[in-house]
Formats: structure tokens, C-alpha cells, sequence
């Protein structure tokens, strides 16, 4: 007993001790600025799985639609405040490539991806994670009640039964809108395109600032129609909610998550290791979780209400096209179309 006072004195100093050594590690934790558009209900899964093999990083996401981002990171230009950019549109990563905004770095393994999803440089400015694929919300039970039948075609969203009932997002503010202008375009040329969307803008309620908005609003019953992404509106069909899921005959358009280092980081090494692990197989097979079409080859296995040949539906996208002509038909589009926009 007269040993007990010193006992308990060496066990307080062995645990100050741990604490200290903790205390120090948390400190020395680096900590990444990471920029992205993913889906707000993954990204902590997104972290949780980087950090099981990277406990000595942690990621503070900042998160906005595609096009809201994409314009923060070209306002900060001169002074950037992002190490790294996880989850932003192909496209939008080509602009910042244009303007010298992104730090070229091949990540370990690279050469396992399928070619169409790394950027052609060597070394590459950035590499590919997944592609999302335009798709169409339709609610069932609206639809019956409304008498709004379901569209299977681009084509059918200009009817006259649809005056009203049709949800799409803003392609200033939204990647997934831009993909659908963009796809239109290169599916019929600049003509028949704007006509079409001239036709559709008749029968548009409201344009929304988010990609999965349309698909939200179709899942509660707020819009009949909403033109959105085959992840988002698989997922509310999943979880039960009256949809179906179209995919217009014409052809479907996409774009690529991709990810690169932003140029002038402070934390190079430790963004090195985040893109590193961006375009292994486990990363790959996390994106699987929630896309049918991931970087790495042999990776994807089918997901619920996905057609089996999603791969064949998608246009042959020229992403240099929309790249470079992202500016003037984003003018052109709002010049026509914003009136109908929601505030932001």
C-alpha cells in the first residue's frame, strides 16, 4: 500500500506523456483544402476511406455546385486557397489548365486508368475518377395524376403536355446543366440545338443552381420532369421514391469527375499522396458505389437501376469543345434562358 502513491504517479505521467506525444501528432497532422462538386452525402465517406490508409492527412472539403466552384478557383488565381481539386467536371479542369492554374503530377499507377480518363500531357495536368451521365427524373404518381406521360426522348420534353412540369438545372451554375447545352450541341449542331431549347424553355417551370435539384424535386412530388443525372435519381428510386428513371433515345450526355493538385499549394507532398490514392482501386471502387462508369478498367460492377449498356448511350463527348467554348455558350444561354432561373 505505502507503494500506491507512486504507482498512481507513474501511471499520470505515462498517460501525460501519451497525451503529449498525441497532442503533437494532431499538430503535425497536415491538413489538405480540398475543392469539389461531389454529392454532399459522400464526401465524408470519401474521407473516412482516404483517411483509413492516410490517418496522418485530413481534408477540409469546400463544397459548391460545378460552376460556382469553378469560378471561385479562377477568382483566386492569383492567390490560391485550394491544395487540391477532388470531384469537379473534366471540363472545368481544362479551363484551369488553360490558364496555368494546376500542378502536373502523374500519380503512382496511372497507367492502370483507361486512357480516355487521363489528360493527354505528360505528365498529366490531371487524371479522371468517374463519369456521370445526364438522365431524367420522371414521377409516376404526378405523371398519372397530371396527365404528363413519360418522355423517352430529348424530343418529347418540347410537347405541349410538358408546358410547365419540367425541372433542369442552370449550366452557369450547375456541371450537369452544361453537359446537357454542351451535348445538345455537338448531337444536332448549334442550329437545331437552340431551337431545341428554345422548345424546351416553354415547358420549363424553373432552372435550379444544383445538378441533383431537378431529380430531388421530381423524387417529392414538386416537379413531374427533371432533368438531372443517372446517380441521383438511380439513388431516389432506390430509396423508394415514386420515379422512374429515362434515358433519352437520342443520346446521353456526360462528363468526368476528375482531380488534380492546385498549383502554388504549400502542401505538395501531402496532395501527391491524396492523388495517389484519388486513382487506386479501392478509391475506384468507392466511386463504383455510386457510377457505373469509374477510371479503372475491370472495376465497376453493375448498379441498381443503371441500364446494363449505359457505356453505349453516352455521346462521344469532345471535351475540348466544351472546354473552349464554355464561355460563349454559357453568355449565349443566359441571354436567352436565365429569365426563368431561380435566385441564388
Amino acid at each position: 500500500m505505502k507503494n500506491a502513491p507512486f504507482h498512481s504517479l507513474k501511471k499520470t505521467a505515462v498517460a501525460l506523456a501519451l497525451g503529449s506525444v498525441m497532442a503533437v501528432q494532431a499538430v503535425s497532422a497536415t491538413e489538405l483544402t480540398v475543392y469539389t462538386a461531389v454529392e454532399s452525402d459522400d464526401l465524408q465517406k470519401y474521407a473516412e476511406r482516404f483517411n483509413q490508409a492516410h490517418p496522418d492527412i485530413s481534408i477540409r472539403w469546400v463544397r459548391d455546385s460545378t460552376g460556382v466552384m469553378t469560378a471561385r478557383l479562377l477568382a483566386e488565381k492569383e492567390n490560391p486557397r485550394a491544395d487540391v481539386i477532388w470531384g469537379l467536371a473534366a471540363t472545368s479542369l481544362l479551363m484551369l489548365d488553360k490558364e496555368e492554374m494546376l500542378e502536373p503530377y502523374a500519380p503512382a499507377g496511372v497507367e492502370n486508368l483507361d486512357p480516355k480518363f487521363v489528360d493527354v500531357n505528360n505528365p498529366p495536368a490531371w487524371v479522371g475518377m468517374d463519369a456521370w451521365v445526364a438522365a431524367v427524373c420522371y414521377n409516376t404518381v404526378e405523371g398519372e395524376k397530371l396527365g404528363v406521360p413519360m418522355p423517352t426522348s430529348w424530343e418529347d420534353l418540347t410537347r405541349p403536355e410538358y408546358q410547365g412540369h419540367v425541372v433542369m438545372p442552370n449550366p452557369n451554375s450547375s456541371g450537369t446543366g452544361y453537359l446537357d447545352v454542351s451535348s445538345w450541341i455537338q448531337l444536332w449542331g448549334e442550329e437545331k440545338a437552340w431551337e431545341f431549347m428554345d422548345g424546351l424553355h416553354n415547358n420549363i417551370s424553373r432552372y435550379t443552381h444544383s445538378g441533383s435539384a431537378p431529380c430531388n424535386l421530381a423524387g417529392s412530388g414538386e416537379a413531374v420532369v427533371g432533368v438531372s443525372f443517372a446517380f441521383r435519381a438511380a439513388r431516389l428510386k432506390s430509396q423508394g421514391a415514386p420515379v422512374e428513371v429515362v434515358f433519352p433515345s437520342e443520346g446521353l450526355g456526360w462528363d468526368m469527375e476528375a482531380a488534380a493538385i492546385v498549383k502554388g499549394t504549400q502542401n505538395l507532398e501531402a496532395a501527391k499522396t491524396l492523388m495517389d490514392w484519388a486513382i487506386s482501386r479501392d478509391a475506384n471502387e468507392l466511386y463504383n458505389e455510386g457510377y457505373a462508369v469509374v477510371a479503372m478498367p475491370g472495376v465497376a460492377q453493375p448498379i441498381e437501376n443503371y441500364p446494363a449498356d449505359i457505356v453505349d448511350r453516352m455521346i462521344n463527348n469532345d471535351f475540348s469543345f466544351s472546354a473552349v467554348n464554355r464561355d460563349r455558350i454559357l453568355q449565349e444561354w443566359q441571354r436567352r434562358y436565365d429569365g426563368k432561373s431561380e435566385a441564388r
